[in-house]
């Protein structure tokens, strides 16, 4: 067909190398893919078996559209119990996954021509969906010299009168940082001297190894102007699910809600139910699944660490993700993705990918079990880089 007919934004899209390596892996039968962030943990029987059950009892048609009641009721009560907030029904929508959380939050509340300031390296969606809403996204780096954590006084370098607000990912994908309580008081501070929003991509609460993970919304007065996307896909390992929620003023919920009822019209009925029962109950099925995650971080970076010429920070700070240097084997991050891919058969994922601070970096994600993640490094190790 003729691209007369494809609209103007997405004309000219380049692929990321991420998206490209799926098709130079296809027909590698043993390979290992260390690639994509999709725990490979089926979700825990018990939170199927609730939604199952609440299916059967008739929970198959439309919610409201801002979410079940009881949902949201569920969101504020594990806000309060597990991270000490205070937050108001009328602060929370129930949405059709984390992704679709950020891309309504912006276009919730960005105007043409807004700048998003985003700490480099970050997710890939964040530009395309300030970009979409259109916004404008402005990069301010970070460095591996602190552990990736966003400092404000160099964010507050990249501030023009055309910036809205700054976007944070706690615990980060891909660099698996975890802002201390002090990064996200700075932040604030920031965010009131200059009247700016804060978006608040918090979907891997429960991945936090290096402090106690903080959210956003724990800082004094920070609730006016913050937006805070989470779901159950990293936290209960449910990326299926595509179940998500915001928490912000009323009245960007409201706005929100205008669009959602204009696009899904409401989350999905059986995910809402299994939320709720994660939200309240799924804890105990958690504990196991997050301590062998974190047994795969801490001895695949013990592991990474022994290679020559690969370095990672150890003892991993959050999530899921490593964000392993390799500079030191003279080759750009590119060059050694497609080198450990096509001789060693293991898929990871260049840093540039995620900006150009990652330059020379690459995100391994340790979504497959431990003895794998330890042959992939071994195969790595045998090519001598």
């Amino acid at each position: 067909m003729d691209m007369k007919f494809v609209a103007e934004r997405h004309k000219g899209f380049k692929p990321s190398v991420l998206m490209q390596l799926a098709g130079l892996s296809k027909d590698m039968t043993d390979k290992i893919d260390l690639s994509i962030g999709d725990p490979d943990f089926t979700t825990p029987k018990e939170i199927l078996e609730a939604g199952y059950k609440d299916a059967l009892a008739g929970y198959t048609h439309y919610s409201q559209p801002k979410g079940y009641p009881d949902v949201i009721q569920a969101v504020v009560n594990m806000y309060k119990r597990d991270l000490g907030v205070d937050v108001p029904t009328e602060n929370v929508i129930i949405v059709a996954s984390g992704d679709y959380a950020c891309f309504l939050s912006c276009f919730a509340t960005i105007n043409p021509g807004d700048e998003l300031l985003i700490a480099d390296p970050t997710f890939l969606a964040y530009k395309v969906q300030v970009g979409y809403a259109g916004g404008v996204p402005v990069f301010f780096p970070t460095s591996a010299d602190n552990g990736w954590r966003i400092r404000a006084d160099v964010a507050e370098k990249y501030i023009t009168s055309k910036t809205k607000g700054i976007f944070l990912c706690n615990p980060n994908n891909p660099t698996g940082t975890c802002l201390h309580r002090e990064d996200l008081e700075a932040i604030y501070e920031l965010a009131e001297k200059y009247d700016l929003l804060i978006y608040a991509d918090e979907i891997y609460t429960a991945f936090s190894y290096e402090v106690p993970f903080t959210t956003m919304l724990s800082i004094p007065g920070a609730a006016k102007r913050t937006i805070v996307m989470n779901s159950l896909s990293k936290n209960y390992v449910a990326t299926g699910a595509r179940l998500g929620w915001v928490i912000a003023p009323p009245q960007i919920i409201d706005a929100i809600n205008l669009e959602g009822v204009n696009m899904v019209y409401t989350a999905p009925a059986i995910s809402q139910r299994m939320a709720k029962f994660c939200l309240e109950q799924g804890a105990p099925y958690m504990e196991p699944i997050m301590a062998e995650f974190k047994e795969r971080m801490f001895k695949t970076a013990e592991r990474i660490n022994k290679i020559p010429h690969l370095k990672v920070q150890s003892p991993p700070p959050g999530t899921f993700y490593l964000y392993v240097d390799v500079r030191e084997t003279g080759m750009d991050d590119v060059e050694f993705t497609l080198k450990v891919l096509k001789e060693a058969h293991v898929v990871v994922v260049p840093g540039s990918d995620f900006g150009d601070c990652g330059k020379g970096f690459v995100r391994v994600c340790c979504t497959v079990g431990l003895p794998k993640l330890l042959e992939a490094f071994d195969r790595i190790e045998a090519l001598g880089l």
